[in-house]
């Protein structure tokens, strides 16, 4: 049986791939700090699966993830463990250094000690962001040789860590790949983010914040689409490569709103009058756009999403609608954020 470690396995994506992986018959050791955006809720029904084990642990104590390594002697990583947020790096960009920067570093230098000692197959896949290569054009997409252009503190903290561990890859022939995925949705997001916000506050009585305008641009994935490429990646992606991760469907965010908002109708909900789109003031070094051009993971691994937005978007809410208890796991880690976010 193949032995995976996942980084931030209680968080949003991370979550979804341990669930993944473990329906796939694999042994999974997921390492999480748990802080706010991770949750003990996303992974309750299979918290007692014998192929399954928790360390509750920062990537940044090298010492306890040797242990972790020698012991388990796993196949591969998918590192997932990071501060995602821009809000957040606005405000606290050394959070963000700290964990996407020092915490790859400490990882790197874990799994090579550990590959010194077990000579076996082995791949560290790191799952990086979009947002590395900036603001996009109209008409234009990044393929894997845009230049990296990030805006945001947290932006700029996942390109560092790309580019350090590329170094790894040239320097010490380090068995890594690097995965840039467009935004994600689905099932156990942290309601900050764009999609469980609006669900929740449809859901609520609440105003739909927008920024600006709500004319930004997004291509969305739905994480099960993402967890499936992670899977190709691994098993056929070739060491040293970047693979962008896209389903080519963009929407503005005032349209994802009113999409939401029609759904919410469709399935025959009693909407508040309170419940209408409020634009909001932007926050700084907002990108406009981010569009990838997923061609060479199609062509070279066979991989493309399935779930188109509308249906993934449709079973999202369904999901939030059938697991209100989310939100009130989560709402002891929330604070009062700039879209005003209350629960």
């Amino acid at each position: 049986m193949k032995k995976f470690v996942v980084t931030g396995g209680s968080g949003f994506i991370g979550s979804n791939l341990v669930k993944f992986l473990l329906n796939k018959n694999y042994f999974v050791i997921n390492i999480d700090k748990l802080t706010y955006s991770a949750n003990p809720y996303n992974l309750k029904k299979i918290s007692k699966n014998k192929n399954y084990k928790f360390f509750k642990l920062d990537i940044n104590n090298k010492k306890k993830i040797n242990s972790i390594l020698k012991k388990y002697k796993p196949d591969g990583i998918f590192n997932l463990a990071a501060e995602t947020h821009v809000d957040r790096s606005i405000d606290s960009p050394k959070t963000f250094i700290d964990s996407n920067i020092y915490g790859l570093y400490n990882l790197l230098e874990a799994t090579q000690n550990f590959l010194k000692k077990n000579k076996k197959k082995f791949r560290f896949i790191h799952i990086s962001t979009d947002e590395v290569y900036g603001d996009i054009k109209l008409g234009k997409r990044s393929n894997e040789n845009y230049s990296y252009n990030p805006s945001s503190p947290y932006s700029a903290s996942k390109a560092s860590a790309d580019h350090i561990l590329k170094s790894f890859v040239r320097t010490y022939k380090f068995p890594a790949i690097i995965s840039n995925c467009c935004n994600n949705y689905g099932p156990n997001q942290f309601p900050e983010k764009l999609i469980p916000k609006l669900i929740h506050n449809i859901l609520n009585g609440k105003a739909l914040p927008i920024y600006a305008k709500g004319l930004n641009s997004r291509e969305w994935i739905h994480v099960y689409d993402h967890c499936e490429a992670l899977m190709k990646i691994f098993n056929n992606g070739k060491i040293g490569e970047n693979y962008n991760v896209g389903s080519n469907e963009n929407l503005r965010n005032i349209d994802i709103a009113r999409l939401l908002l029609k759904l919410a109708k469709y399935k025959s909900l009693k909407i508040n009058k309170k419940v209408k789109i409020k634009f909001i003031k932007d926050r700084p070094g907002h990108d406009f756009r981010y569009a990838l051009d997923s061609k060479k993971i199609f062509k070279n691994l066979g991989w493309k999403s399935n779930i188109s937005l509308k249906n993934g978007l449709s079973q999202t809410f369904d999901w939030y609608m059938n697991n209100k208890t989310f939100f009130t796991s989560v709402s002891k880690k929330l604070y009062v954020n700039r879209l005003g976010l209350k629960i």
